[in-house]
């Protein structure tokens, strides 16, 4: 399957689902580091461990599944819980911004289970090249975003002065 497709697919997911649960960005994009920092951890042994249980034959697609798995299964459980955006274009915005840092986190686990040829080879070639400054962007917005994330109590408490 080309690479192309399988960014485009992956990023339709990511978008629509930040923007129907309304989950602020600060918080999904820090979990997706945490994920990309555990799957960087268990990098070899995680396709080891999916192999050897059999449901999946080992091999390069079962390991970039997996490490896959693991960059987004942190953002996963946090589009259940957490803060929301109130309007419109804070959710569009947030996810947006949510899946473009989650594809640059899934360049590496994903580009080694596919065969790169034509357009697929030029596309990852430039997310390869942008994938850092795609991240530290991305970090830096995540980090700004839970600086104005405010407490459910709080918002709703209105001043009586």
């Amino acid at each position: 399957m080309n690479v192309v497709i399988v960014f485009a697919a992956l990023a339709i997911v990511f978008f629509v689902s930040a923007y129907l649960t309304k989950r602020r960005f600060g918080l999904l994009g820090l979990a997706l580091a945490a994920g990309s920092i555990l799957s960087s951890l268990w990098s070899y042994e995680a396709g080891l461990l999916v192999g050897a249980i059999g449901v999946f034959p080992s091999g390069p697609v079962t390991t970039a599944a997996t490490l896959s798995a693991v960059v987004i299964l942190p953002a996963v459980v946090l589009l259940f819980h957490g803060y929301t955006y109130k309007h419109m274009l804070g959710r569009i915005v947030g996810a947006a911004m949510f899946t473009l840092l989650a594809l640059a986190f899934l360049v590496d686990p994903l580009g080694h289970a596919f065969v790169l040829e034509g357009t697929g080879a030029n596309v990852y070639s430039w997310l390869t090249h942008n994938k850092d400054t795609i991240i530290s962007l991305g970090m830096i917005a995540a980090v700004v975003d839970l600086f104005f994330t405010r407490p459910a109590h709080l918002a709703e408490k209105r001043s009586k002065h």
